[in-house]
């Protein structure tokens, strides 16, 4: 179908927020769009890659190809690159895979709106206008629920990380903007925020001189209409404290914490350059849970780093034992390029010795979650309804981010009463190892 665009996102929630500032202007130049379809419907596809470790690259590179043979078998007519992938990689990307119509990088990707307006008949507003026109629209994927990017960039510079060289220093979006943005999806009937940024503490330093974070969620939780408001990717040295008292205080602002830790050992995190230690870290997540009773914590770790011994490695499983963290997820070390472990470490874990580390690590995790859910049986817990699934209707608790988290399934045949971007209150009946199961009271 001429002017129409499929659009496919890879990776993370930061992306799926670019693909929903490009579908905006797509829509502002008279573009009719779907966003990861099950199959194809339009005359152009656009993948948004994500280029953070190897298996990503690699998941990007697959469905760059796929949909270069569908190019080739007639399906469509142009595929077109962004995203992280080909802002770090273009050239190598131009020469191996010449059959992309053309690549974007992650920050150019306003310049395919521009390329395709020229293509249209005259009398199509400006590049400009379009540009305008999206910044007052509003669109959001998902219906009751978005994402909200507050800054772009880190400044840690991690040693395994290469997040800074494809994204750059960290940069706020200034927090009327943010708020703004709030409101219109409010208006247009979003009533859930997942706050995300590369490092959500460091908001506000660069335009304000000091941590804004705590303040800034603090005026998103005073808009009418705002009714859960989550925290992703928190960075442990320098919390803001600050924060805490805003989690507590704040009904709608979820009484959850997604805070990448990595590690426990301190020679792993030395050699991480996390600046923090492991007496710092334990300290860190007692307050965190004292200031704020009954906080979920969801963090990631990962193993197989250059130089982890067994003992290191033993004491992350520890760590894991006594934190009891509500929600976890981890990955194996992946060396890449360019970094400060790439560039002076040598990658000496064996690959089949970080897969067993980690399937030993998410064995462990798993049994956690199954603790830690089995006591909510019982409880009554205020849900959101996301979707329907053919005799269930799927929700989340204040606990439970999209996509990533647990979900609770509740039988439509007696819950007539469920409605898709709703909120209700449900008892939970039964736990398994990653999902719970309920009734409407």
């Amino acid at each position: 179908m001429k002017h129409t665009i499929d659009v496919i996102t890879m990776g993370c929630s930061k992306n799926l927020v670019d693909s929903e500032n490009l579908m905006r202007q797509f829509e502002q130049i008279g573009y009719t769009f779907y966003h990861n379809p099950e199959s194809l419907h339009g005359d152009i596809a656009v993948i948004n890659t994500c280029g953070f470790i190897g298996d990503a690259k690699e998941e990007s590179i697959t469905e760059i190809l796929d949909l270069c043979n569908r190019k080739t078998e007639g399906e469509i007519s142009r595929v077109f690159v962004m995203g992280c992938l080909s802002e770090r990689y273009r050239k190598e990307l131009q020469e191996e895979i010449p059959e992309v119509d053309r690549f974007y990088g992650k920050f150019d990707w306003k310049e395919m709106v521009a390329d395709l307006e020229r293509e249209q008949m005259p009398g199509h507003p400006s590049p400009q206008a379009c540009m305008n026109a999206a910044a007052t629209s509003t669109l959001h994927t998902t219906g009751h629920f978005a994402y909200i990017k507050i800054s772009e960039g880190c400044n840690r510079k991690c040693a395994y990380c290469a997040i800074p060289i494809i994204t750059g220093p960290h940069k706020s979006r200034p927090m009327e903007d943010i708020l703004g943005e709030m409101e219109r999806m409010v208006a247009a009937g979003v009533h859930e925020f997942q706050i995300i940024a590369q490092e959500l503490t460091f908001y506000g330093i660069d335009l304000y001189q000091e941590q804004k974070i705590a303040e800034l969620v603090e005026r998103m939780a005073r808009i009418p209409g705002v009714e859960w408001i989550r925290l992703h990717y928190a960075y442990p040295a320098q919390f803001p404290m600050d924060l805490l008292r805003v989690i507590r205080e704040n009904p709608n602002v979820c009484k959850y914490l997604d805070i990448a830790l990595q590690h426990i050992s301190d020679p792993m995190l030395e050699r991480m350059q996390r600046h923090i230690s492991k007496a710092e870290t334990l300290e860190l997540i007692r307050k965190i849970r004292e200031e704020v009773p009954g906080i979920c914590l969801r963090t990631t770790l990962m193993v197989g780093f250059p130089g982890e011994t067994e003992e290191d490695f033993n004491e992350l499983m520890e760590f894991t034992r006594q934190a009891r963290f509500e929600r976890m997820g981890a990955f194996a070390y992946s060396e890449e390029e360019g970094t400060f472990a790439a560039l002076n470490y040598t990658d000496d874990i064996e690959e089949e010795v970080k897969q067993q580390r980690l399937a030993k690590l998410m064995a462990l995790q798993q049994d956690i979650s199954a603790e830690v859910l089995s006591r909510m049986v019982g409880r009554d817990y205020r849900i959101v309804i996301d979707r329907r699934e053919g005799d269930w209707f799927i929700g989340r608790t204040e606990h439970d981010s999209p996509e990533v988290d647990c979900e609770v399934l509740i039988p439509c045949t007696t819950h007539s009463e469920c409605h898709i971007g709703h909120f209700c209150q449900a008892r939970i009946t039964k736990a398994e190892e990653f999902d719970l199961y309920g009734e409407i009271i």
